[in-house]
């Protein structure tokens, strides 16, 4: 009964810290900016102290006398104050980046600290608004700008936006920007507290202020709803987004289109158009839009394809496909750590393209936006999800509307891109009637946001006999692709037992291999049956390749995984040593034996008609 009160004060605390909370903005990407990027000042709060009192209230709930939250950024004015903290002095963080790699001590650091940016604020014109933008915080962030609390974003992958232009000083002015960032698991969480991979704690992506019309394009969709039929929506946002018109151009198509909003302010079309340059990997084209809201104005370079399904078919611009993939982590490739920025995209897509592949799957969380911007332009095709894994608290509606808040956000970032052609809703959930219910809607509620891609998950595969195996999860019925993880070979037996394996599916669909592979200490060799040696991985490489080659049903697969990664989880002494080994590249950049099994194949494959 005491913590009553507490949840009832804190609930509406954050409902008053969301009054300058805004939908996140399409293409911020390509927007002018001003970047917030660079050393902040920080240090660590592992109790809490000075988030909480010692009766667990936030200190910035509007019934506690530090309401203002400015002494956090205060300096003594004279000898008699007292503060047990501030900024001035103490080291800084690099952002975007995790905490966990910048300073040894923070290795295995879950909890709360707190980041400090002082800045000028951006010129601007009477009327305009300035939009304060994060491209990702884990997990959880509070944010503050001159003492005043600007909002709450929980979810440690997607961006989240809030409009503070009444909560800055103008002229020459220094202004403060205090964010508290706790990466602490919970059982409510999405992704829950059991996990398999790093929990990088920061800001981990990109931080930016946005000077915007005070009605501008807050979001847009411009895709292929058929070969011949491009359709999208226009929604502004501001006090005058009412009736108001947005034209869009494409001078290379012939394209153009003059909108008015509703009250609202939104505004939809759907058009006749003949794309000479169909967006696919060997020819990853993309044209230029001008979305034009009088005074906001972006542009865009959006490439048009079709992707859908025919039977067990995969349909890429109505032709058979073949998804020679892989998954992967978001880990940065050289430095470790997590990734962010061009180049770390770039190497993971290169290696990947070094592969033979035309496809990754983006595990097991949305990555940062540079991945699928430049797979856009190198022609790799994406599955991209949202951490809704293992063990998450299916029947609380809290935890549900995290992760539908979450799968928002992803697909309003990545709606134009055309390299994204799957949404996967969970990775090896267990089949229970509540998680049924819960993926059920999420799959629903994607569709009716955006209905030009495929709808998947990660599921088990069923034994039905003596190596005779299926995918008998119900979700499967919901989903556009079957995708199924399998590790027989490596929790299941050895690569002997993939000979006399055999699949079969009751879904009349196509189906992706989502997961398979084994571990292998990069340099550790020994016969095929030493297990963590690179020789028992490409046995097992090469057992389940000819499981897929005899499996026509198979439409695509993307093995786990292509680097070593770090897992707290995995921590056998001279083996793994805080490593999943699992990657056909180690930790080091070594490419395995598997690697170039792997690569033989795909280079083969790529011979083949579909």
């Amino acid at each position: 009964m005491r913590l009553f009160p507490f949840l009832t004060l804190l609930a509406f605390a954050e409902t008053l810290s969301a009054q300058h909370e805004s939908p996140a903005l399409q293409n911020a990407f390509l927007r002018p900016h001003t970047s917030l990027n660079g050393d902040w000042q920080h240090f660590p709060d592992r109790y809490e102290a000075y988030f909480y009192d010692f009766v667990r209230v936030p200190f910035d709930s509007s019934k506690q006398g530090r309401g203002d939250f400015a002494a956090m950024d205060a300096v003594a004015r004279d000898k008699t104050e007292r503060y047990e903290y501030g900024f001035d002095g103490t080291p800084v963080l690099h952002v975007p980046g995790d905490w966990n790699t910048q300073y040894e001590r923070y290795l295995l650091y879950e909890g709360s600290i707190w980041y400090r940016k002082k800045f000028p604020a951006p010129k601007r014109s009477a009327g305009e608004r300035v939009i304060l933008r994060f491209g990702a915080a884990n997990y959880r962030a509070d944010v503050y700008v001159n003492g005043q609390k600007a909002g709450v974003h929980t979810g440690g992958f997607t961006p989240f936006q809030f409009d503070v232009t009444g909560l800055l000083r103008g002229g020459d002015s220094s202004n403060s920007l205090v964010v508290r960032v706790d990466n602490q698991r919970s059982r409510e969480a999405v992704p829950t507290d059991v996990t398999d991979w790093w929990n990088y704690g920061g800001l981990t992506r990109d931080v930016g202020l946005y000077v915007l019309p005070n009605t501008y394009v807050s979001d847009y969709q411009i895709q292929l709803a058929d070969a011949k039929t491009l359709a999208g929506f226009v929604q502004l946002e501001g006090t005058n987004r009412a009736r108001q018109t947005v034209k869009i151009d494409c001078r290379e198509l012939g394209f153009g289109v003059s909108l008015t909003t509703d009250a609202n302010g939104r505004a939809s079309f759907r058009e006749s158009v003949t794309a000479k340059r169909m967006w696919k990997p060997s020819d990853p084209y993309r044209y230029s839009f001008i979305v034009d809201a009088g005074p906001d104005r972006t542009t865009d370079r959006i490439g048009l394809r079709t992707i859908a399904t025919q039977g067990t078919k995969l349909l890429l611009n109505g032709e058979p496909i073949f998804l020679r993939g892989i998954s992967v982590h978001e880990e940065a490739p050289s430095r470790g750590g997590r990734a962010n920025g061009w180049e770390d995209a770039a190497v993971t897509i290169g290696r990947a393209k070094e592969l033979g592949c035309n496809f990754m799957r983006l595990a097991h969380y949305p990555h940062n936006e540079y991945m699928p911007r430049l797979a856009d332009s190198l022609g790799i095709l994406l599955w991209e999800e949202v951490p809704v894994y293992w063990t998450i608290a299916w029947g609380n509606p809290a935890t549900y509307a995290n992760a539908e808040r979450q799968l928002t956000e992803l697909i309003t970032r990545d709606r134009n891109r055309a390299a994204v052609i799957i949404w996967s809703m969970a990775n090896e959930t267990p089949d229970i009637p509540e998680r049924l219910t819960f993926l059920k809607r999420l799959a629903a509620h994607a569709r009716a946001i955006d209905g030009t891609r495929l709808i998947s998950a990660a599921l088990f595969k069923a034994g039905k006999g003596a190596q005779q195996y299926e995918v008998a999860d119900p979700f499967a019925e919901f989903a556009d692709v079957v995708s199924f993880n399998e590790y027989i070979g490596w929790y299941e037996g050895t690569p002997a037992a993939l000979p006399g394996a055999k699949f079969s599916f009751r879904q009349n669909k196509p189906v992706i291999i989502s997961e398979f592979g084994g571990g292998a200490r990069a340099g550790l060799h020994g016969d095929s049956l030493t297990r963590w040696s690179e020789e028992y991985q490409a046995w097992l490489y090469r057992e389940t390749t000819k499981l897929v080659d005899r499996t026509p049903e198979v439409a695509g697969m993307t093995p786990w995984i292509l680097a070593d990664f770090r897992s707290p989880r995995r921590n056998l002494p001279g083996i793994q040593d805080g490593w999943n080994r699992k990657g056909l590249i180690g930790e080091h950049g070594e490419r395995k034996l598997a690697f170039y099994t792997l690569q033989a194949y795909y280079h083969e494959r790529a011979t083949r008609k579909p």
